[in-house]
């Protein structure tokens, strides 16, 4: 059967259940938070988080933050952190464009003056089954996942998450995330508009979807990693010219023994750094990260905007509290052991990952949706050459050329626009734009949301 097929019949099942027993809403108002440890504040909006049934045993969280004015009148957008293996809720919510991040205590909340609920409610997924608080009845599909799942999963999530949700049915729907989330977004855009074309529905109202430091495309993504590496002085000339003469783009998985070697020698030079955000230093306490990989850690930098580099280490703290798991409705069947921001097993495991994701790209600009790409400019591991490496492959005619935007008279990046595309990159933002750069991040996703071009001097001098 295929699989849009599948995902009609199974949720059709579940509709004409829901149906008869009347438990939308009632799940609905079960799912509500009402105060959160730590919350040593009030807030105006509402939130709810939960579980949905996505098949027999498979069951994905997922957490609701409507917005902080006139919910009703604002867009619903969905974030996907990636990994593979990586939780929405400890990176998209708890410390980039979520309204409720954590102080250094593990214990205590404070508000993001920049959370993006501030102009849409958002759903934070995590996604698939082993990630986060998401689990499986069957121990065998935390071993089983991969893309393909992934995005049906996440379909069907969707399908019965409306139900539980009416009032948002026909809302203006974004799909946004980052990192591998440059797979599962596309793919889950590409999912809902087959299914909806094939069942001559509607009731997702799909505007678009944007990515960030997306991987998107193997060969070029890895193309772009060297020449980031070298022109930021991270790399030797000899390093650079025998990595690119040794090493197979389409894929390090199958590295020739010169490459590895080269590699050794590349990795010794970058030194001690994070090479998720290349000048800011990473958290020096008695914590790593060996979910995330080629983290480094080293103790001098610059840090801006207020950074913190151990946000990571605070959501570990918070969201392994049986108070908190117990406010967010965690099932205690589902609450793991210990709580991790990235599951390795889910990641080691992973079944399948196309080496390339343009051919959605192809497939869906012709249907007019809002399609935007957004690179933060520190970034070692999917790095802005690699953007416009892959940005470049789509062969797209400019509409309008490359140049910079601005944020309360400041270079906020540089931009272009193609026909069907839009590239965006944020000054002096890693891996995580809204971690390093929240300001400018919020400024994006209004620009975004909107459909408007990023902020000239000249339109801001204006306003």
């Amino acid at each position: 059967m295929e699989s849009w097929k599948w995902v009609f019949v199974l949720h059709l099942f579940f509709f004409l259940v829901q149906l008869q027993t009347g438990s939308s809403t009632t799940q609905q108002e079960l799912d509500k938070i009402l105060e959160l440890p730590g919350q040593t504040f009030n807030v105006n909006f509402s939130q709810y988080s939960g579980y949905v049934n996505v098949a027999s045993g498979r069951n994905l969280f997922y957490w609701l933050i409507e917005a902080a004015e006139e919910p009703s009148t604002k867009p619903l957008v969905l974030w996907l952190n990636g990994g593979p293996g990586c939780s929405s809720i400890a990176y998209g919510e708890a410390e980039e464009i979520g309204p409720f991040h954590i102080k250094p205590d593990g214990k205590t909340l404070y508000l993001n003056p920049y959370s993006w609920n501030q102009v849409a409610n958002i759903i934070f997924l995590d996604s698939p089954v082993g990630v986060g608080f998401s689990y499986s009845d069957n121990s065998n599909d935390i071993l089983i996942n991969g893309d393909k799942r992934t995005a049906e999963d996440s379909l069907v999530f969707l399908l019965k998450w409306f139900d539980q949700f009416p009032q948002y049915i026909g809302r203006e729907f974004y799909i946004t995330g980052e990192s591998y989330g440059g797979h599962y977004v596309p793919q889950l855009a590409q999912a809902i508009v087959r299914y909806q074309l094939a069942t001559k529905t509607d009731r997702i109202n799909l505007k678009g979807y944007m990515v960030g430091n997306a991987l998107t495309n193997d060969f070029t993504d890895h193309m772009g990693i060297f020449q980031f590496m070298w022109s930021a002085g991270l790399i030797s000339d000899q390093s650079y010219n025998l990595l690119n003469r040794y090493c197979d783009f389409e894929s390090f998985i199958h590295s020739s023994d010169q490459c590895n070697k080269i590699l050794d020698i590349a990795n010794e030079e970058v030194g001690n750094i994070d090479p998720y955000s290349i000048y800011t230093p990473a958290c020096t306490g008695n914590y790593s990260s060996s979910s995330r990989l080629l983290k480094r850690l080293f103790k001098v930098g610059r840090i801006s905007e207020k950074y913190d580099p151990c946000t990571e280490a605070h959501s570990t703290v918070y969201f392994n509290s049986p108070e908190v798991q117990k406010a967010l409705h965690v099932k205690p069947e589902a609450a793991p052991s210990k709580w991790e921001t990235c599951s390795d097993l889910v990641n080691t495991n992973w079944k399948d990952s196309p080496t390339s994701v343009l051919d959605i790209y192809r497939e869906l600009m012709p249907l007019g949706l809002r399609i935007w790409i957004f690179s933060g400019d520190t970034d070692a591991v999917i790095p802005v050459t690699s953007t416009r490496y892959t940005i470049d492959a789509l062969k797209l005619p400019t509409v309008t050329p490359f140049h910079a935007w601005y944020d309360d008279g400041q270079v906020g990046g540089w931009t272009q626009q193609y026909a069907g595309l839009t590239f965006v990159s944020v000054r002096g933002a890693g891996h995580e734009v809204p971690l390093h750069r929240p300001k400018l991040a919020l400024t994006l996703i209004k620009s975004f949301l909107s459909g408007s071009q990023m902020p000239t001097l000249a339109a801001h001098s204006d306003s």
